[in-house]
């Protein structure tokens, strides 16, 4: 059987949201695929260049899938995954240089290529509206959640949290990467005003690493409120007990292709706060308090209700959970490759 070459450089990278999904996915049929990957860790400029020179020669006429946003504009053969439109949409959150960059090859990039799959419906319908791609050409193939994200017992989660750094007061969590679209700025002012109304021994816990300057633009954070700690990249094998010992998990993201932590606390049994916009309500459904993202008054009003209402946390528990079995990347797995074996 003919392998279809995997445009892999991703496999250099922290894991995050893209390179957990390229990860999940190629590792469920590696049998069927040929990681094409640089020697060493290429950034910026050089990893694209790497991609668009080098890349095409190591395909070798075979069918490329590129899972992680881009790939090279020489190889009409090719699937190419497509997380979202965030540079084209909002190209102030990006270091000036990546936004351009993207704002060129993304409408090329997918009018040149076989086929796209879309990790959502709405980013189906953004690229289809801002890319004027058919729908024909587009697959939605939504995301899914590890098997290792479920509920976790005590002694596990006072493991990870003394890995952590953590004391074991409750708390309110937040992961993912500290950029613009995360909206950091109105989740500590959210918490801020919230805390008068919330148990005096809450923290809200920030989980994740700065992201790169070289992809996204300046966030400054010009006041923390108390109560409030910062524990920095958070490895894989600590999250499901980290999300497992939160109280709620609260994300209101301003901009989502899809949102896997809210998917993986929600699998964990852990209530979630998040946005009422983007790809978010689409994943989390009816099983979440969804708030204003772009009002924080909103966001503390969420974050009260859940923290105020045990009944409430249990019955979204409950239904997250069910939720969360909805998206496997075992079904991710299954679909992907079979529109990749329909292109070859």
């Amino acid at each position: 059987m003919t392998q279809i070459a995997l445009n892999a450089r991703f496999y250099l990278h922290r894991p995050t949201g893209m390179q957990r999904y390229a990860l999940e996915l190629s590792r469920r049929f590696a049998d069927h695929l040929d990681p094409l990957r640089p020697a060493k860790v290429l950034g910026g400029t050089t990893g694209h260049l790497w991609e668009q020179l080098y890349l095409p020669s190591a395909v070798r006429g075979r069918l490329l899938w590129s899972p992680n946003n881009t790939g090279p504009l020489a190889v009409e053969r090719q699937v190419c995954t497509i997380h979202d439109l965030i540079p084209l949409d909002h190209p102030e959150w990006f270091n000036r240089r990546f936004g351009q960059w993207y704002a060129w090859l993304l409408p090329r990039l997918a009018k040149r290529v076989r086929h796209l799959i879309a990790i959502s419906d709405f980013t189906k319908q953004r690229i289809v509206e801002r890319l004027g791609v058919s729908p024909e050409k587009v697959t939605v193939i939504p995301n899914g959640v590890d098997s290792r994200f479920s509920p976790r017992n005590p002694e596990e989660i006072e493991v990870t949290l003394r890995a952590l750094g953590i004391t074991p007061e409750p708390y309110l969590l937040y992961v993912g990467s500290l950029e613009p679209r995360k909206n950091l700025h109105r989740l500590l002012e959210a918490w801020r005003r919230a805390q008068p109304s919330v148990p005096e021994d809450m923290r809200l816990i920030v989980a994740g690493a700065r992201g790169s300057a070289r992809v996204f633009g300046a966030m400054e954070i010009e006041s923390v409120p108390p109560r409030t700690e910062f524990i920095g990249y958070v490895p894989d094998e600590h999250l499901p007990g980290l999300y497992s010992g939160a109280v709620a998990l609260v994300y209101p993201s301003l901009y989502e292709g899809f949102g896997l932590p809210p998917l993986e606390a929600m699998a964990c049994g852990t209530p979630v706060v998040t946005s009422d916009g983007t790809s978010l309500p689409e994943v989390v459904g009816d099983n979440a308090v969804l708030v204003d993202p772009y009002d924080s008054d909103s966001i503390a009003e969420g974050i009260v209700r859940v923290l105020s209402n045990p009944s409430l946390r249990d019955s979204l528990s409950r239904s997250a959970r069910q939720r969360s079995a909805c998206f496997t990347w075992e079904q991710a797995a299954r679909q992907t490759i079979q529109l990749l074996q329909s292109q070859t």
